[in-house]
């Protein structure tokens, strides 16, 4: 029985695209670059914010003189509307419920910048208790470093043994392997089920309830 459940968030837990690409556009139309289309950003996203501005500039912008620019004009605009369209997924707040009711231990690793992850996790799922929720945080490597994972380890006291690790990126499913951890790719995010089957996935999953069984 896996002990420890560890959740990505946006396009695992929450739908969280329409804000980003908001955020995103926001930050380009305020330097007058062309914007991008939500589509366009969905494509991006997995590799925190940073990677998701540079992929947005265009091309003969990704400097670091114009990330300097981008980067406050899309944290002003993100954090004031993070949650505006963003949702869970239909069955995740009764699958986590489901997993505390059973006893198992819940936390999320995000590359989402901790505040914002924070946040939105506190927003949407208030009934449930998570023993860690870490999102990107200075000094410490994003995904699909495994040093996230490490840290949730940490503060769980389970073993890699314990844990099953959910998420909806090639980024993810890098993580759970660099980590040594099990893994489920969800097919209602970012990433089609051809990217996360290239990576050998424990599991693919269509259906949130499913994971239910793969840690009884």
């Amino acid at each position: 029985m896996k002990q420890l459940v560890i959740f990505d968030l946006d396009g695992t837990l929450l739908n969280t695209i329409a804000d980003l690409a908001a955020a995103a556009n926001h930050a380009l139309a305020a330097l007058g670059l062309p914007v991008r289309s939500q589509t366009e950003c969905q494509s991006f996203v997995g590799n925190g914010v940073g990677k998701l501005l540079e992929r947005a500039l265009p091309e003969g912008y990704k400097t670091p003189e114009y990330m300097a620019k981008i980067r406050p004009a899309f944290f002003e605009y993100y954090d004031k509307h993070l949650a505006d369209n963003t949702r869970p997924y239909t069955g995740m707040a009764e699958l986590l419920s489901s997993l505390q009711k059973r006893g198992i231990k819940l936390a999320v690793a995000s590359n989402k910048y901790q505040s914002a992850t924070e946040r939105l996790v506190k927003y949407f799922f208030p009934e449930i208790h998570f023993t860690a929720v870490l999102g990107q945080r200075e000094g410490i490597p994003v995904k699909p470093d495994p040093t996230i994972v490490n840290d949730i380890l940490f503060a769980a006291g389970c073993t890699r043994e314990d844990v099953l690790y959910v998420g909806d990126s090639d980024v993810d499913m890098q993580t759970a392997k660099n980590a040594g951890v099990r893994v489920c790719g969800v097919l209602w995010g970012f990433r089609t089920r051809e990217v996360l089957a290239g990576y050998q996935p424990d599991y693919l999953t269509e259906n949130p309830q499913e994971i239910l069984d793969m840690v009884m």
